[in-house]
């Protein structure tokens, strides 16, 4: 099973914010190219870190309201959320290793 949820601005706030372990948010959008390379890693991450993390992804389209207010500039954007806010964000796609040092570095 996939550790991966779906969040939109309906369910946002009751799957992220309120979250009672961090979630790792990926703001993407289906057009989004570089948002594609992402995509497997953060399956690996998920299945690396599924214990400690949920991982999230929000469709920037979709959800033009919580995009707005997080003020997302780019995709795609990692957010990590631990205790109702963000204590680390990073745009673009890097490499898993990247990512991967990313995640452990805030866990």
């Amino acid at each position: 099973m996939s550790n991966i949820i779906e969040v939109t601005d309906v369910n946002f706030e009751q799957e992220v914010v309120r979250s009672d372990r961090p979630v790792l948010v990926d703001f993407w959008a289906p057009w989004c190219g570089p948002c594609k390379t992402v995509a497997p890693m953060l399956e690996e991450i998920a299945d690396e870190f599924g214990e400690q993390l949920t991982i999230a992804k929000v469709n920037v389209d979709d959800s033009p309201d919580i995009t707005a207010k997080m003020r997302i500039r780019g995709i795609p954007t990692l957010s990590l959320f631990q205790d109702g806010g963000v204590i680390a964000q990073k745009t673009g796609a890097g490499s898993l290793g990247e990512l991967r040092a990313f995640v452990k570095g805030h866990l």
